[in-house]
């Protein structure tokens, strides 16, 4: 995929009226002006109707061609482990057509795009959180709901959080992306303190079940820009499937990473990977056969093993010696090329 593909602009907006209150709200309604991209105001951003489609596929892909403008009411961030302390979205879904995205449940009949134009009240209360933990580190991940820099040429809300975290002397930001329009964000004044992590995954995984997102050669390509502009930078490998050359396949990503980051040594902090194998749930299972059909994840249940959450909840994943041996393969395979790498988790 092209970056002039990879820009997203969505077929039609819906306006909360607040959010025209807001300096952002009042761009991006200027923005659909000046496009032609249709307009209409709603009541709230959590209660949207009307959308074009009949079927499951057809209301996913409409809803996914829409950009819903709201205000977040809810202050309140939520846990964000393992990745960081809270949650901070600065907005939900994302243009891609991952089949397996935990977003295809978490999200529900709300797989629109849904950015929110109050980010400095966003902003004040992290800032809040973080001096109420200070002296110790408080970390945000901003990706939790949506790929923010899939929208970030509409809003630029990415970049003003990434530079006022460069300024928290006890906050840190982190964030992943399976986009590319890194450009922007090069010159942001982050101070180390943002990682900067990309999705990636095995050719074979990204051509088949990632659809409408850029290539893993094109997202290792931009980590390069990113790693040059001094960010920490990231990787989540995920989600990691074992099929006939699975790790040939995996060992040539990370190959072509290795490529990539020797054009920009010495890195400036060590490379961080997070690694989480393919996992389902029954509802997940049948909202993405819903949406797709055709579809050929993984997801016979016979083949996967059963685990239970904190709060009870089942989903399959790996048998345990699979997963083991997945953990092991895989770990070993990235140190060999980056000795000095941080593992974060297998999970």
């Amino acid at each position: 995929m092209s970056l002039l593909q990879e820009l997203y602009l969505p077929q039609r907006a819906l306006f909360e009226e607040e959010a025209l209150t807001f300096p952002l709200g009042q761009h991006l309604m200027e923005f659909c002006r000046e496009k032609a991209i249709p307009t209409r105001k709603i009541p709230s951003h959590n209660r949207v109707t009307g959308l074009p489609g009949e079927t499951p596929q057809q209301k996913y892909a409409q809803a996914k061609k829409t950009l819903v403008v709201g205000v977040k009411q809810d202050m309140r961030f939520q846990s964000c482990r393992p990745s960081a302390d809270y949650q901070f979205p600065l907005m939900t879904s994302c243009p891609g057509h991952c089949e397996y995205c935990y977003l295809q449940t978490t999200l529900g009949q709300r797989p629109y795009l849904r950015v929110y134009v109050n980010v400095e009240e966003m902003l004040q209360q992290a800032e809040k959180l973080i001096l109420e933990k200070a002296p110790h580190i408080t970390t945000f991940e901003v990706a939790s709901s949506g790929d923010p820099l899939s929208v970030e040429h509409l809003t630029g809300s990415l970049y003003r959080t990434i530079e006022f975290f460069g300024e928290q002397e006890q906050g840190r930001l982190r964030f992943v992306t399976k986009f590319t329009h890194v450009d922007p964000l090069l010159k942001a004044r982050h101070n180390d303190h943002c990682r900067f992590r990309f999705s990636i995954n095995s050719a074979k995984v990204v051509q088949e079940f990632e659809h409408k997102t850029p290539s893993v050669d094109e997202r290792l390509q931009a980590a390069r820009k990113v790693a040059g502009a001094g960010y920490p930078l990231g990787f989540i490998i995920a989600p990691i499937m074992v099929y006939p050359g699975w790790l040939d396949e995996y060992e040539q990503v990370l190959d072509t990473l290795k490529k990539e980051l020797d054009l920009v040594q010495p890195l400036r902090h060590p490379v961080s990977f997070e690694l989480i194998q393919h996992r389902f749930t029954s509802r997940a299972k049948k909202v993405i056969l819903d949406r797709f059909p055709h579809s050929r994840l993984p997801m016979v249940e016979e083949d996967r093993k059963m685990k239970y959450g904190k709060y009870g909840m089942g989903k399959y994943v790996y048998p345990v010696e699979t997963a083991k041996d997945m953990e092991a393969k895989m770990r070993d395979a990235i140190v060999r090329r980056f000795p000095d790498a941080l593992i974060e988790y297998f999970t």
